[in-house]
C-alpha cells in the first residue's frame, strides 16, 4: 500500500514515534480500531508508544485494562468477532504467556473454525528481545512459540519506516498478527516522515538491506543492525556479505531468501532466540530443501544460547554479536575449502 499525503521534509524520528504515528493514523482512518492494554491510556505505555492516544481519541478507544493478559486477549477476541479491530499491547514479551490459551485456542483458530464466517482482525503488539539490561521476563525472544501456532501472522520491524508501514498493514489485515517490536530499537532513529509517500510492502515480503556476493546473512528485528555492522567489518577479511531482513516470519518470503542464497552459495541465520527449537532451524531447513544444489557449505546459525535469559551483566555474551557472526562466516569458508579438498 502507498500513503498518498503530500511529501514533506523528512527529519529524525525514532521507531517508537513511528509506531505511535501508525496507531494514531489507523485510529483516525478507521473508528473500529481500538487500542487496549496495561497502562496504554493515561501513562501512554511503558515505552510511551501509545502516548497521547487516549487524550485524542478518548478512553473508550485507548483503554487501560486490568493486569490480566488472558482477560485482555479474550476481550479482544470478542471485539474482533463483532467487527472491531482491536490492537492489544502486551507490556513485555514474557508477560504475554498467560494469554497463550486464548491465542492458541481462539485467536489462531477462529477463522478456520467458522469456515471463514468470522474473521479475526486482531493485532497483538509484543515488545520483545534483549539489549536493554532488562531482568528475567523482560527480555525474552518468544517468536518460536508464535511460529509454531498455525493461523498466526508474525511480523517484526527493524527500521523506523517499517515500524510504521508494517504496523499499518498488520492493523488492516483480517487475520491475526503478532507484531513483535524490538525493544532495543525503540530509540533508533532515521530521517522519516509519515506524511511523505511511502511504499509499504505487504506482509510476507523480505528486504535485501545490503547486497553482497560471499554469503547471505538472514536476520530480522533486533539482529539487523548487528548483521549490518558485521557485514561492514567483514570487508577487512575480504568477504562481501549480503544481508536479508525477513520483516515477516510468517508468511515467510522463500522467494527473496532463496534467490539471495542461490547467488552467494552460503547462508548464516542470525537471531536472538535460542538455537535449539528456534526459528533458525526452520529457516535453515527451508533453504536446504530449496537451494541444496547451490550451497557451497552447510547453512549455519548464530543464536542466543539454550538457557533462560541471563542477568543484565551477562547479556552481551548471550546475544549474537559481530565477532560470533564473523567466526561463523569463517566456518562457512572453511567448510567450502574442506569439501573442495576432498574433491567433492
Amino acid at each position: 500500500m502507498t500513503t498518498t499525503a503530500p511529501a514533506t521534509a523528512r527529519k529524525p524520528a525514532t521507531m517508537a514515534q513511528a509506531l505511535t504515528r501508525a496507531l494514531r493514523d489507523a485510529m483516525a482512518d478507521d473508528p473500529s480500531v481500538h487500542v487496549m492494554g496495561e497502562d496504554v491510556g493515561t501513562l501512554g505505555g511503558v515505552f510511551r508508544v501509545t502516548d497521547g492516544l487516549a487524550k485524542e481519541f478518548g478512553e473508550d478507544r485507548c483503554t487501560d485494562t486490568a493486569l490480566a493478559e488472558a482477560g485482555i486477549l479474550g476481550t479482544a477476541v470478542g471485539m474482533a468477532m463483532y467487527g472491531l479491530r482491536p490492537v492489544v499491547e502486551m507490556q513485555f514479551d514474557a508477560f504475554a504467556y498467560p494469554a497463550f490459551e486464548q491465542l492458541i485456542s481462539h485467536v489462531a483458530r477462529m477463522r478456520n473454525r467458522t469456515h471463514g464466517a468470522l474473521t479475526m482482525p486482531l493485532t497483538i503488539r509484543v515488545p520483545y528481545g534483549g539489549g536493554i539490561g532488562g531482568v528475567e521476563h523482560h527480555s525474552d525472544s518468544s517468536e518460536a512459540y508464535y511460529l509454531a501456532t498455525p493461523g498466526l501472522q508474525v511480523v517484526t520491524p527493524a527500521t523506523v519506516e517499517d515500524a510504521y508501514g508494517l504496523l499499518r498493514a498488520a492493523i488492516a489485515s483480517d487475520d491475526p498478527v503478532v507484531f513483535l517490536e524490538p525493544k532495543r530499537l525503540y530509540w533508533s532513529k532515521a530521517d522519516w516522515s509519515p506524511d511523505a509517500p511511502t511504499e509499504v510492502a505487504p506482509l510476507g515480503r523480505a528486504e535485501i538491506r545490503r547486497r553482497g556476493s560471499s554469503a547471505t546473512l538472514i536476520t530480522y528485528g533486533p539482529s539487523l543492525p548487528v548483521c549490518m555492522e558485521a557485514a561492514e567489518a567483514a570487508r577487512a577479511e575480504g568477504w562481501d556479505l549480503e544481508v536479508v531482513d525477513l520483516r515477516s516470519l510468517m508468511p515467510f518470503d522463500d522467494e527473496t531468501v532463496c534467490a539471495s542464497v542461490r547467488r552467494t552459495g552460503r547462508a548464516v541465520v542470525v537471531h536472538e532466540s535460542n538455537g535449539f527449537g528456534g526459528p533458525g532451524g526452520e529457516i535453515a531447513a527451508r533453504i536446504t530443501e530449496r537451494c541444496f544444489h547451490h550451497l557451497e557449505a552447510p547453512v549455519l546459525r548464530v543464536a542466543g544460547f539454550d538457557i533462560p535469559y541471563p542477568p543484565p551483566m551477562l547479556e552481551r555474551h548471550h546475544l549474537p554479536g559481530v565477532d560470533r557472526i564473523l567466526d561463523t562466516v569463517a566456518r562457512l569458508q572453511w567448510e567450502s575449502d574442506w569439501t573442495e579438498g576432498r574433491g567433492e
